[in-house]
């Protein structure tokens, strides 16, 4: 008696295994959820749109160089 309680135990561990097995194969594992986006950028209370008024009078005024205005409306943009 013995020993048939250790055979069928020993198949129903099998059998355990094999399901897992076969969920695995199906695609069913688990996957890390997706990155949690980037924050917004930080504002000074001023909209892009003052923001890139301003950066244009300095440009204007000769406060920026031609690059340096560039790169900070790239910055406001977000580019």
């Amino acid at each position: 008696m013995v020993g048939g309680a250790a055979y069928a135990a020993g198949r129903a561990g099998g059998r355990r295994a094999a399901d897992a097995d076969q969920y695995e194969d199906q695609g069913y594992e688990e996957q890390a959820p997706p990155p949690a986006p980037p924050p917004p950028a930080p504002t000074s209370g001023a909209s892009e749109t003052d923001e890139l008024q301003r950066l244009a009078d300095l440009h204007a005024s000769g406060s920026l160089t031609d690059e340096e205005y560039a790169a900070a409306k790239a910055k406001v943009l977000g580019i």
